[in-house]
C-alpha cells in the first residue's frame, strides 16, 4: 500500500498528464455481469480506470499488469476496465474468458469516455489503453496513455 501511495504522490509531483489535476467525472456503468458501478461507491479508495478495447494488443498486455497490481494490493485499490463500441457483450465475455481477468469490465456507450478525455468534435482522439489514477478524494491525480 505504501508503494501505491508513494506512486500516487510522485505522480502529483511530476508533470501530470494533460487530463489530470481535476475532479474525476462521475459515472455509473454496468459491467458484463449486470452489476452497476458508480464512481462514488469507491470514495476513499484509489481507483485505477483503464479505458481500453478488447482487441487492442497493448490493452491486453496492460490488463495483465493491472491483474498483478490487483493481486498485490487486493481490496485497497479498485481496478475498473472500461470499453466503448465497437466492443459489445460478446467481445467483453470473450476477452474476460481469454485473459482470465478478475477485474470488472464496464461498458460505456460514450459519455464517460467523452468526459474523461475531454473529447470534442474538433478533438475526438482517444489513445488506448489509457489509465486514469483517481485518489480517495475523487481527483484524477495522473493519467497515462499509450
Amino acid at each position: 500500500m505504501r508503494y501505491l501511495l508513494a506512486l500516487c504522490t510522485v505522480s502529483l509531483l511530476l508533470a501530470a498528464g494533460s487530463l489530470s489535476n481535476r475532479r474525476a467525472p462521475g459515472f455509473s456503468l454496468m459491467d458484463s455481469n449486470g452489476t452497476q458501478h458508480n464512481l462514488n461507491d469507491y470514495r476513499g479508495r484509489i481507483v485505477l480506470i483503464d479505458v481500453m478495447q478488447t482487441t487492442c494488443p497493448h490493452c491486453r498486455t496492460f490488463t495483465k499488469v493491472l491483474d498483478k497490481v490487483k493481486a498485490k494490493y487486493g481490496a485497497r485499490v479498485v481496478i475498473l476496465s472500461v470499453v466503448n463500441p465497437p466492443d459489445n457483450p460478446q467481445t467483453i465475455a470473450r476477452f474476460i474468458r481469454e485473459m482470465k481477468s478478475s477485474s470488472p469490465v464496464l461498458f460505456d456507450a460514450g459519455p464517460m469516455a467523452i468526459a474523461y478525455f475531454k473529447a470534442t468534435p474538433q478533438n475526438p482522439s482517444v489513445d488506448l489503453p489509457h489509465l486514469f489514477i483517481i485518489d480517495g478524494n475523487g481527483w484524477i491525480v495522473n493519467d497515462y496513455g499509450y
